[in-house]
């Protein structure tokens, strides 16, 4: 059924508040940056009338299995650590938040809101639309001052760096996503009003609000990781990162000088050319190609280098398998993509899990659309663990102290939004 409320931004934020009363619940919200690619400005999954639960191993499988019987809309998400499925990997490293490797659930209730239409999936869909009208907005509470821990201290960060490079100079690698955990124990957090004030500083067009029971993720992402729009695959990936300037010359400035850098378009363009490499796997052949190269785009916390590769989908590959043959994506591991992996594993101090993992649907049609799970904080409230990561590209040219702050500029919005402070080693 279709409605119309008065005030879309006010329903919105209620459906939220709606949704993240049950015990699982997905929001996804593209914060009014649509492109040709986006089915909808903001989505709702509500309640579970099925699941899939999976560890790497044969999560795909289970993912296709459960398709195969809920082949209407699905919402869910895929964890970084399924690459010891599709590659000969393990993940070794302390990992503190436990999410599965993969969750899909088919929704009791579902929401969609294009423009100032809302559309509810539901038996109760008058009902729901009346209980979220009625309802009345939490007061946000304010945060009390918080103080987050590193896995490395600056030094260590640079000096890894640097051991990474030496594996670039002996052709080991070419490129490479080395990330850092920043994290807090014994700590309690409103998770919906968090992700709304980080979606208020931060907003994204692939933002999501996820709740597993007691485990949330709150999501700023920038970046689409795959997409299915009818037989057409499209892959975004981001390389190629620069701070905003509240003055619109310095910003202007700043934003040239990111489109003019030598070592971005580097980063930018070996990425692509795995991405390509990935997307040959499900392709029709000849088919693959770069709809855009070096893309500028602004956000409000950053200037992104963001290009579109895509290819039309071989129809003998299913779009589970198009997801597989090109999971984990390619701007959050590196080239070669398995040699990077591997090596990472070794340098990285905490198991990425969710993070640098993918969100997003499937709909009735098996059209899909997935997000990169970045900016985003991942917080298990049972065992009060708080945890957020970042990352940058490492090539033979770079500055290891510039790449550490880099990773900071990429924390700042959730920095100010749990008003924490990094305790310095």
């Amino acid at each position: 059924m279709t409605f119309h409320p008065d005030d879309i931004k006010a329903f919105k934020q209620k459906a939220l508040q709606w949704a993240a009363s049950f015990d699982v619940c997905c929001c996804l919200d593209s914060n009014g940056f649509n492109d040709q690619y986006s089915a909808f400005d903001f989505l709702i999954a509500a309640g579970v009338k099925a699941e899939a639960v999976a560890q790497a191993g044969d999560a795909f499988e289970a993912l296709a299995d459960f398709r195969k019987i809920h082949n209407g809309w699905i919402t869910g998400f895929f964890g970084y650590d399924l690459k010891n499925e599709t590659e000969a990997l393990t993940s070794d490293n302390e990992d503190h938040l436990e999410f599965p490797d993969l969750y899909f659930f088919e929704p009791k209730h579902l929401i969609k809101i294009k423009g100032d239409t809302v559309s509810i999936e539901s038996p109760a869909a008058e009902q729901i639309f009346a209980a979220i009208e009625q309802s009345t907005l939490h007061a946000p509470s304010i945060p009390a001052p918080l103080d987050i821990k590193s896995r490395f201290s600056k030094q260590d960060y640079i000096a890894s760096v640097n051991r990474i490079k030496e594996h670039i100079t002996r052709g080991d690698i070419y490129v490479t996503n080395f990330c850092q955990e920043f994290y807090a124990e014994d700590v309690s957090i409103d998770a919906l009003g968090t992700y709304n004030r980080l979606n208020e500083i931060s907003p994204n067009p692939f933002a999501s609000f996820f709740k597993y029971h007691h485990q949330y993720i709150l999501c700023a992402s920038p970046e689409r990781f795959l997409a299915k729009r009818g037989d057409k695959l499209i892959s975004q990936p981001i390389k190629g990162t620069a701070r905003r300037e509240h003055d619109q010359e310095k910003d202007a400035q700043i934003k040239q000088q990111l489109r003019d850098s030598i070592k971005e378009q580097q980063e930018n363009v070996m990425i692509v050319d795995l991405v390509r490499n990935d997307l040959t796997k499900s392709a029709v052949a000849g088919t693959v190609k770069v709809d855009e190269l070096f893309g500028l785009y602004t956000f409000r916390q950053v200037h992104q280098m963001i290009s579109t590769v895509s290819c039309i989908l071989n129809l003998e590959v299913s779009p589970v398998e198009a997801i597989k043959n090109t999971f984990p994506m390619g701007s959050m591991t590196g080239a070669p993509k398995v040699s990077a992996m591997q090596l990472m594993e070794n340098f990285e101090r905490s198991k990425r899990g969710v993070y640098s993992g993918a969100i997003g649907y499937f709909d009735d049609k098996d059209h899909f659309d997935f997000n990169v799970v970045i900016r985003s904080i991942i917080y298990n409230a049972q065992n009060k663990y708080l945890s957020f990561q970042a990352g940058s590209a490492i090539t033979f040219d770079a500055d290891a102290g510039l790449e550490y702050e880099e990773c900071l500029l990429k924390l700042k919005a959730i920095l100010q939004v749990l008003n924490a402070s990094i305790i310095p080693e």
